[in-house]
């Protein structure tokens, strides 16, 4: 088997989403006089994320636009009406701590230098090309991967296999001649996997020790398995997986 390339997942993979939101919250917070609200800044994400996902789930079904599901987060995290000034120029402002923490994982760009010559790469986010294309450029690697997929833009989320699949065509591979690569055992690990991709699974922080069976898997072993994702702690193991004919980094590990 040979990886021509590696797509890429972006938030907590690439880029330290956790760190950077947790960071840009308090700080904002601080500035508004809101963190004494909130029994702690985790608390206070708890809060912020899950009205992300709820406003993020509108934009993507297409009843409100891009300012629309800012503004409605805004509204719904403080719980009070606002107009739709108020409720931007708030957005904006927390934007700026938010901005202001964002950074790659120190192990980023090591690696992406190391498989330059060997492998292309493009990332498959779940996000829009609005917030990646934007958040990649000040990163500075933008020019890095030579296509960025997103889920908005897509019409079809992680873990779906056409999501996986439509990378690998607009990389003109198939399936099995490309590696993904994200943070998120099911969503990013056992999806790829299952669409038939080389799965490799980053798992900073070891929360998960192995990946857990599939809701929906049946008693005992299937009878055609397909082959899992192959766990890491950090990107600098990916090399020695992708040509295991070098010698490069350390050895992974397998969950």
């Amino acid at each position: 088997m040979t990886i021509e390339a590696v797509l890429w997942d972006v938030d907590d993979t690439l880029f330290d989403y956790t760190t950077a939101d947790r960071t840009g919250m308090r700080g904002h917070l601080t500035a508004e006089g809101l963190l004494d609200g909130f029994a702690s800044v985790e608390q206070a994400l708890g809060r912020w994320r899950e009205h992300t996902d709820a406003q993020w789930a509108r934009f993507a079904a297409g009843e409100v636009d891009w300012e629309g599901q800012r503004r409605d987060r805004v509204r719904a995290f403080l719980g009070r009406p606002l107009t739709d000034t108020e409720a931007e120029d708030w957005f904006v402002r927390y934007l700026r701590h938010y901005e202001g923490a964002w950074a790659l994982f120190p192990d980023v760009v090591p690696v992406l230098d190391l498989l330059a010559g060997s492998h292309r790469h493009a990332v498959l986010s779940n996000s829009s090309l609005r917030v990646q294309e934007y958040k990649l450029r000040v990163l500075g690697v933008r020019d890095r991967f030579e296509s960025v997929l997103c889920a908005a833009e897509l019409g079809v989320s992680k873990p779906a296999a056409e999501a996986f699949h439509t990378a690998c065509e607009a990389l003109d591979l198939a399936p099995h001649q490309v590696a993904y690569v994200g943070d998120h055992p099911e969503i990013d690990g056992r999806g790829a996997a299952e669409a038939g991709l080389f799965s490799v699974w980053i798992d900073r922080t070891g929360v998960h020790a192995v990946l857990p069976p599939a809701p929906d898997a049946a008693p005992g072993p299937p009878a055609d398995p397909l082959p899992g994702p192959r766990r890491i702690a950090s990107l600098a193991e990916l090399p020695a997986i992708l040509r295991p004919d070098t010698r490069f980094g350390a050895p992974s590990t397998f969950g």
